[in-house]
């Protein structure tokens, strides 16, 4: 089994990047976040047409998740389902033949101190009270998508500059590592525990893809009965270099399943 994750940042402008890649790749699941378009607007067709079902999460111009399988999904689940924290499509929850799979797309939190980083941190953690509710660390188990950090000195192109700001914060670090404490385990950490493996290269920084210059903020995560079962995860650099790219690029697990 084939999963993938990507941000987009705006499905849409990416569509020709995305298709030519399924085409290619042909992953059993693919996580898109940051699609940017309202559900009755997406450009289902495309996909359709490649024989992928679609679980969509939307919104206008920001946020957004949608879940691509080659299999249909099942109980799906928009954001945390209650009213204790706002849904701004963030989170989609399917079930693909049977495998629970959680999309997300983690705020940014903009600055340190700010509003915005204040509900990066709450968000975090109200997605341990989701876990807890709903899922357990002994079933299988994926979570995946733009997690907005980088949890090691060995994720940020230059740790020592960037430590203490948005994405690489001791704060951030403390809700991930309690996330990952419930249960889960950074499956590409696990297999190339020395490499860097960057899944997003700013495009402000000129040639920041050759020269590499990125961060490692696109994840994914198994439970223990799927850890053992995973026989790869590697980052694809190539989309990052097509024209009109995203300045994210594809992650992608595979599993023997």
């Amino acid at each position: 089994m084939k999963i993938a994750t990507f941000n987009a940042a705006s499905i849409r402008a990416r569509l020709p990047i995305v298709l030519e890649w399924l085409a290619e790749h042909e992953p059993d699941v693919l996580a898109v976040q940051e699609t940017k378009v309202e559900d009755d607007k997406f450009p289902r067709e495309e996909f359709e047409e490649l024989g992928y079902h679609l679980a969509i999460h939307g919104q206008k111009s920001w946020n957004g998740v949608v879940t691509l399988s080659r299999l249909p999904a099942t109980g799906v689940r928009c954001g945390f389902s209650d009213d204790l924290f706002p849904s701004d499509c963030r989170l989609l929850v399917t079930e693909i033949d049977g495998l629970p799979i959680l999309n997300t797309y983690v705020p940014n939190g903009n600055r340190v101190g700010s509003d915005k980083f204040d509900y990066k941190l709450r968000w975090l953690e109200r997605f341990v009270q989701f876990l807890n509710q709903n899922f357990s660390p002994q079933t299988p188990l994926i979570w995946l998508g733009d997690v907005n950090i980088a949890p090691t000195p060995l994720d940020v192109y230059d740790s020592k500059r960037f430590y203490g700001g948005v994405g690489h914060h001791p704060e951030e670090f403390k809700r991930l590592d309690r996330i990952k404490e419930w249960g889960l385990t950074d499956l590409y950490r696990m297999l190339h525990p020395e490499e860097r493996g960057f899944t997003f290269w700013d495009f402000v920084i000129p040639n920041s893809v050759p020269r590499d210059l990125g961060w490692r903020i696109d994840h994914i995560y198994a439970t223990e009965p799927l850890v053992g079962k995973c026989l790869s995860c590697e980052v694809d650099r190539a989309p990052r270099l097509e024209h009109r790219p995203s300045d994210h690029t594809f992650l992608v697990a595979e599993f023997e399943i």
